[in-house]
């Protein structure tokens, strides 16, 4: 779903407003309180900006109420913070900012890596970063600035934690269960059927490895783009590809998860 991950080109204001008008709105919904803050989404894009972090790639919840107002992400990428592997694995440092205008969300920022092989976002947050948080009525530069350069800070986690995965040899039975189990993160694996080996079969050649960051990586890919066969009683059917970026978000995060208990 984060289709404009595999390029540091900006999107411009313009482009953001076709896909996520709600990120210009001007003030909150009607619902709001009199002690809401209203803080445009707007004003925090430019002030990544300044703190050399563009939007590339912007969504936001389809909404038949509340129009305008509804939860929306913005991601955003540093074009001078790259990780470069030994393996010529690159990867892209990206945070992901959600929000909304009715008074129930602050703004919430997650830091994620973005693999240039694959068409798929990673995002690392609970485990080493959690949700960072600053509520509307307390915005200010200051405290995004700060916010931004905890994560930064913190980036050499996501180095130590990627070489765990490429370090760790998963045997054929953990490949397996890790599977399994990243498979019951988006479905009822209890009445559905699996082809296990087909839901791990390398989908290109950087995938082919038996380590843990190959096959964590091969497992979410397929997941979020629903590269997934199974049998429901007499019925074959595919999974569909995830476009809500909720659901997209919690399950990377809960994959990263899985796999850091394999690490």
């Amino acid at each position: 779903m984060f289709a404009n991950l595999n390029t540091i080109e900006s999107l411009s204001k313009e482009q953001v407003k076709q896909v996520a008008p709600s990120v210009f709105t001007k003030h909150g919904s009607s619902n709001v309180s009199e002690k809401y803050s209203h803080i445009p989404t707007e004003r925090v894009m430019d002030d990544m900006s300044a703190l050399g972090w563009n939007v590339v790639d912007a969504k936001e919840i389809k909404a038949r109420k509340n129009q305008g107002f509804q939860k929306h992400m913005l991601v955003f990428a540093n074009p001078e913070i790259v990780i470069n592997g030994n393996d010529g694995d690159t990867v892209f440092p990206r945070i992901l900012l959600t929000n909304s205008h009715d008074g129930k969300n602050a703004f919430t920022f997650k830091a994620g890596l973005f693999r240039l092989v694959c068409s798929n976002g990673l995002v690392i947050a609970d485990e080493q970063f959690g949700e960072m948080k600053i509520r509307h009525m307390g915005y200010d530069f200051e405290a995004l600035q700060s916010l931004i350069t905890e994560i930064v800070e913190k980036l050499p986690l996501t180095v130590e934690s990627m070489n765990k995965f490429k370090n760790k040899q998963l045997s054929e039975d953990q490949k397996q269960k890790f599977a399994l189990e990243a498979l019951g993160l988006r479905f009822d694996t209890e009445n559905k059927t699996f082809n296990v080996d087909e839901f791990l079969a390398p989908t290109r050649k950087e995938d082919e490895g038996n380590d843990l960051w190959s096959v964590f990586n091969l497992v979410q890919e397929k997941l979020v783009n629903g590269m997934v066969d199974y049998r429901a009683g007499s019925k074959q059917r595919k999974a569909r590809r995830i476009k809500n970026f909720q659901q997209d978000v919690k399950l990377n995060s809960e994959l990263y998860e899985l796999a850091l208990a394999y690490a």
